[in-house]
């Protein structure tokens, strides 16, 4: 994971970012509500790590997240996906879609949560058009009054079945850089 903030996001690690990165166990795997999931290779290249997923509780922050979408968005109520990466090698193989679906199978067994949300780089090739098939934008914060961060955030129907991208934006959250 840690090479995809050197590769993919060009910022290198930010421990307030990033700190999961560091110690997976501490954020994924201490709570029966967070899961992380690891997709090795088998055959050549063998045991090598090529794509990853997790989700835990923890709703977006505001700051940096617009407000409207941290109330949006509760902590407790809120599944998380995060740390969706496949390597660059191994991408356009259905890895990222079948972790996103045992996450999100992991998320309704749970029980407790009532949505499903992420954000993502959508410099990262591939990213947003793949969170679209999945679901439905929420906020895209390049057009956010006031500019924001260059990020795009999502909610993922809770058992999402997927298709071919979402077709209306009734959901739109009034979207506002955030400063403080």
């Amino acid at each position: 994971m840690l090479d995809t903030v050197y590769r993919d996001f060009g910022t290198g690690y930010v421990p307030r970012w990033h700190g999961d990165i560091v110690d997976p166990e501490r954020a994924y795997l201490r709570s029966a509500r967070h899961t992380l999931l690891v997709a090795v290779a088998v055959g050549e290249g063998d045991g090598q790590v090529v794509a990853t997923g997790a989700l835990d509780a923890r709703g977006p922050a505001h700051p940096p997240n617009p407000r409207a979408l941290a109330e949006r968005y509760p902590s407790g109520r809120t599944a998380q996906l995060r740390r969706v990466y496949v390597r660059p090698e191994h991408r356009r193989r259905g890895l990222a879609r079948r972790l996103v679906g045992r996450l999100l199978d992991f998320a309704a067994a749970d029980g407790g949560y009532r949505a499903v949300y992420l954000h993502t780089d959508p410099a990262v090739p591939g990213a947003e058009a793949f969170w679209r098939s999945l679901g439905e934008v929420v906020c895209d914060e390049r057009t956010a009054p006031g500019g924001g961060q260059s990020v795009v955030h999502f909610e993922v129907p809770l058992r999402a079945v997927p298709h071919g991208g979402a077709n209306g934006n009734d959901n739109h959250v009034a979207c506002a850089a955030s400063r403080s």
